[in-house]
């Protein structure tokens, strides 16, 4: 096993406990209860808070700050959650990652996620696989992000709000209803279409998009309620076959604070 390297300035609590080859650097601050997986490398300045648990080759850039108390009035800091970085995860400089406020509960980041610089993280989200945020986007406490979304830089989006797999959410956009999975996204909650790049690039078929481009026209170009228009689809004679179809119909029958819509619905 390789011993890590732990820069001379770093403080470092004696009851965390951190993998092998982890590089910590200057100024950084790790506190008790706080594990690091193998490989990992936290840059100069950086803070872990307690009860943290970051995974393996995962780089925490500079000033960034994992774990921290929610910014919510009502939190005791007494209360023992945490948050959780899946492997291969990489924060970018001035990132902040907030800790539950929930007895026990964990704030996650997914693995193999990108948080660009200065993107935040509040309590209680879940961040699924393979994320991106990009420069200063904003997640309020309780969202949750399928794999493989993307957030442009600037993007705000409103706590409690879902947002499917695969979606892409553009740069300064307001986010305060739920997203389907495959979506794009820009403005104030105005859906322009399937992310057909994203699709393509994940080796979706043919048959998925067509698929996909159907309950998007059935759902969401549509006035009127989405629910009960996914509740027509799966009863009625054009309910979608393949897994993808399947999901972005099923989306519409969860949640609670509604759905962007098209343009051309409104």
């Amino acid at each position: 096993m390789s011993a890590s390297s732990i820069h001379a300035t770093a403080i470092v609590d004696p009851e965390a406990e951190l993998g092998s080859n982890v590089t910590v650097g200057a100024y950084c601050i790790i506190e008790a209860g706080v594990s690091v997986g193998d490989g990992s490398s936290i840059d100069s300045h950086a803070i872990i808070k307690r009860l943290t648990r970051v995974g393996k080759d995962v780089r925490i850039g500079h000033f960034s700050v994992v774990g921290g108390d929610p910014q919510h009035l009502s939190f005791d800091s007494d209360i023992p959650s945490s948050a959780v970085l899946g492997d291969g995860a990489r924060l970018g400089e001035g990132v902040t990652v907030h800790r539950s406020m929930y007895e026990n509960g964990r704030t996650v980041i997914g693995r193999d996620c990108f948080l660009m610089g200065y993107s935040h993280v509040a309590h209680d989200c879940q961040v699924g696989d393979r994320t991106i945020l990009a420069n200063g986007a904003l997640l309020g406490g309780h969202v949750i992000l399928g794999t493989d979304v993307f957030v442009g830089g600037g993007a705000g989006l409103h706590q409690f709000t879902r947002v499917g797999e695969g979606a892409m959410i553009g740069g300064l956009s307001e986010i305060s209803a739920d997203i389907p999975p495959q979506v794009t996204v820009s403005g104030r909650n105005r859906a322009c279409g399937l992310n057909l790049i994203g699709l393509k690039r994940r080796g979706v078929t043919r048959e998925e998009r067509t698929e996909l481009k159907q309950c998007y026209r059935e759902i969401l170009m549509k006035k009127g309620n989405p629910t009960l228009f996914a509740k027509l689809m799966i009863n009625g004679s054009s309910s979608p076959k393949t897994s993808l179809g399947i999901t972005f119909v099923e989306f519409f029958l969860e949640g609670d604070r509604g759905f962007v819509r098209s343009h051309s619905a409104r």
